[in-house]
């Protein structure tokens, strides 16, 4: 009789694990905030203008699935672009001024080629954040503050 409880009792052990897993799998867990950092700054010219771009990327890039990037036409656009990602990302002086922003990367790996630029001369922030925007869930991803020179 112990002995039929204890295989029992195992049996529903077994499958309360494997329920468990399989919910583990179709529920990853949420991405990290995201860990930005300077990659470098270069001149070019617009407009008969002269600018200095602040390059960055973000360290764990591949914690962000694609598919939080992919064009999503029942969201509201942006601009006139009616086929905007799924979340935007928005990079921010220290406090909270909007620098710049992507409502269309296509992947999470382009989040290593965001930027902000200014008039060569102009003295950039001392630090910046960036903000990742899933639309569809309405979450917020908040980075660490990254300097804007080497």
């Amino acid at each position: 009789m112990k002995l039929k409880f204890a295989v029992g009792m195992l049996a529903v052990f077994f499958l309360a694990f494997a329920g468990n897993e399989s919910k583990a799998q179709s529920n990853p867990p949420p991405p990290p905030n995201p860990v930005l950092y300077f990659i470098g700054q270069e001149l070019y010219t617009a407009n008969s203008a002269s600018y200095i771009r602040y390059r960055y990327g973000v360290f764990n890039s591949s914690a962000y699935p694609n598919a939080m990037f992919a064009p999503a036409p029942s969201l509201p656009p942006c601009g006139a672009n009616a086929n905007a990602s799924r979340t935007w990302v928005d990079l921010f002086d220290q406090r909270g001024k909007r620098l710049n922003g992507f409502c269309a990367l296509g992947t999470g790996d382009h989040l290593n080629s965001i930027w902000f630029a200014l008039p060569e001369g102009e003295v950039p922030p001392s630090w910046i954040y960036v903000e990742l925007t899933d639309r569809q869930t309405a979450t917020k991803y908040k980075s660490n503050l990254a300097d804007t020179t080497n």
